[in-house]
């Protein structure tokens, strides 16, 4: 697919976006855009270091591996809100992720952020698509990502096809925290991201949830953060997928295989719940 990529002279106001989103309820289609959006993105060092305080990354001199997501949340919502994208923003699931370090992100103070969506597929609940989200530096590229999502009650034809991970290497024990009642505000502070279904009981529930649930994208930084001395700073892959939510407040616990390139982790809650599975792998 070719991209009509469409250049942004400065990031996006969220709160607009978030008005376009809440107005927004119907799907209106079965075809993604090919419309990208790229525009040049400052690291705000306060910002930075307000997420590593959330997330426990400590300040090595390098950007989080996650940390792209959050230069990107704007240029991502004004993608997902524009006229053109199909399903309502609201009540997407994200069901899992991966992203790519290409090189070590040390020193990086500005970098261009392109969006894109991508492979629409069925699902046994709807349909799937992809958030394909790059950076690049002066250097060339940097880090880029793809974010699953799923929007229920589309119909497309076709079997669904469903990609699976599962750890096949010896895990233990490596972390242990508290996912505390106020983290999904704590983490919308410093993420941009207000979704309603992480920030109190009252407003998840008309969302069909009975309590707040932790952001995905949370707990994927948690756990690479906890992690830190397991992976390499950079040519890496690592790749998620979300099972059961966190319901807030909630202990977890994090399992995974030896320090090394490629790696297995788990991470679980009270009677071995599986709230999310992924793995580190060297870029091929």
């Amino acid at each position: 697919m070719i991209t009509d990529w469409h250049t942004l002279n400065r990031e996006p106001s969220l709160s607009g976006l978030y008005v376009r989103a809440a107005t927004r309820r119907k799907i209106t289609g079965t075809t993604l855009p090919d419309t990208g959006l790229r525009c040049w993105v400052d690291v705000d060092p306060k910002r930075l270091a307000a997420y590593r305080k959330v997330c426990a990354f400590a300040d090595n001199g390098l950007l989080p591996p996650t940390y792209p997501h959050i230069l990107a949340f704007a240029l991502q919502m004004q993608l997902l809100t524009a006229k053109e994208f199909p399903f309502p923003l609201l009540g997407l699931i994200h069901l899992g992720n991966r992203l790519r370090v290409l090189r070590p992100m040390g020193g990086v103070n500005r970098v261009r952020v392109s969006v894109q969506v991508q492979n629409l597929q069925p699902h046994a609940k709807g349909a799937t698509f992809d958030v394909v989200t790059s950076l690049d530096d002066q250097l060339g590229p940097l880090w880029e990502a793809e974010s699953q999502m799923l929007c229920r009650g589309v119909k497309l034809e076709g079997e669904p096809a469903e990609e699976v991970l599962a750890s096949t290497m010896a895990l233990t024990e490596a972390a242990r925290w508290q996912a505390p009642t106020d983290i999904g505000r704590q983490y919308a502070k410093v993420s941009g991201d207000y979704n309603p279904i992480h920030l109190s009981a009252v407003s998840a529930r008309l969302f069909g949830f009975p309590t707040a649930i932790a952001h995905g994208l949370w707990l994927k930084a948690r756990t690479l953060a906890a992690l830190s001395e397991h992976l390499p700073a950079a040519n890496v892959e690592v790749a998620v997928q979300f099972r059961k939510p966190v319901r807030l407040p909630s202990e977890v616990t994090l399992l995974a295989s030896a320090a090394g390139s490629s790696g297995d982790f788990q991470l679980i809650g009270a009677g071995d719940l599986e709230h999310m599975v992924g793995h580190w792998r060297p870029i091929a």
